[in-house]
């Protein structure tokens, strides 16, 4: 079984006509799939990680998941030379099995007293991955960091334009065709277990803002002293400071102002603005369920419509 494709061709892709592309191109996934099944083979020496960074996409997560694996204490997944964030297990690719999961992480002896985990931030908002991580991995330390769900819903779409997968052309237009997009997907996802929905992993830009909708499957699953909240606002802001309590969170020492050199911000686009009309009408969508977070996590709403509320201002 051929593990889920993110960069369908027939979504727009265009497709390179170089010379080391194409001779690379019947090479590199042959030698991927011989490491995998070698990975696999060995299944039982392999250990499972010890936190999953949840997400959200475009939230963060990739930059944060980069700097705890530069950071002391932490091992990237194998192998490492392909520095990869996530193996997309716990929703796309959950058929492959635990053994092809397993066969991402070091061996117990590779890693020693080091720790390791991985960043998929689709589970964050996949129907099933709370039930199935839980069921596989109970003891681990789940991370979430969260961006402004308007900046996150643009941020998605731009990175779809520039992926090739999104063919409308503007941010508008998509928000106009999401809920037709969508109509049925989610509840064809909790209906059968084994669809893959392409127009929820990638057409959901307001739906992925929802935090709360999502955060409510993992907290009915896990203990709340398991789940850690951030912003990226802060990440980016504090960097040393957010990567310490992430460590500490998972139990590892905090760094200081020596964790800075960690911190690297991965996947930036280049500045864009929302039209203000536009802003307005995301944020309308999903102010609800701002209230909805700020009430299960137990804090003052972390957003307003025109960008982060500071700790000062959240203060009662």
């Amino acid at each position: 079984m051929e593990t889920f494709d993110f960069r369908r061709v027939d979504h727009g892709r265009a497709e390179d006509k170089s010379l080391l592309w194409r001779l690379r191109r019947p090479i590199v996934p042959a030698a991927k799939k011989m490491i995998r099944r070698y990975g696999a083979a060995t299944a039982s020496r392999r250990v499972l990680p010890s936190y999953l960074l949840i997400g959200a996409k475009r939230g963060g997560s990739t930059t944060l998941a980069r700097s705890l694996v530069a950071s002391p204490g932490v091992q990237g997944l194998f192998p490492a030379r392909e520095e990869l964030k996530g193996p997309y297990y716990f929703d796309v690719n959950y058929a492959q099995g635990e053994s092809w999961y397993r066969s991402h992480f070091p061996t117990h002896k590779a890693l020693g007293s080091d720790i390791v985990g991985e960043a998929s931030p689709y589970y964050l908002s996949h129907p099933h991955a709370a039930e199935r991580a839980r069921q596989l991995v109970p003891d681990a330390r789940i991370i979430c960091v969260l961006r402004h769900p308007v900046e996150r819903a643009f941020s998605h779409y731009r990175e779809r334009v520039k992926q090739g997968v999104e063919t409308l052309d503007s941010f508008e237009a998509a928000i106009d065709a999401e809920a037709a997009r969508l109509d049925g997907e989610l509840e064809r996802m909790e209906r059968d277990p084994a669809y893959v929905s392409w127009e929820h992993l990638n057409f959901a830009y307001t739906d992925q803002s929802r935090y709360a909708a999502s955060l409510e499957r993992w907290f009915a699953h896990w203990p709340r002293e398991q789940i850690l909240v951030l912003r990226s606002e802060d990440l980016y802001a504090d960097p040393a400071g957010v990567l310490d309590q992430t460590r500490s969170f998972v139990g590892l020492a905090t760094l200081g102002s020596q964790g800075s050199d960690a911190v690297t911000n991965f996947n930036r686009l280049p500045p864009a603005k929302i039209a203000p009309e536009t802003r307005s009408r995301v944020w309308n969508m999903v102010s609800h369920d701002v209230e909805r977070l700020a009430d299960l996590v137990g804090q003052a709403p972390f957003w307003s419509v025109d960008g982060p509320i500071s700790a000062a201002a959240r203060r009662p």
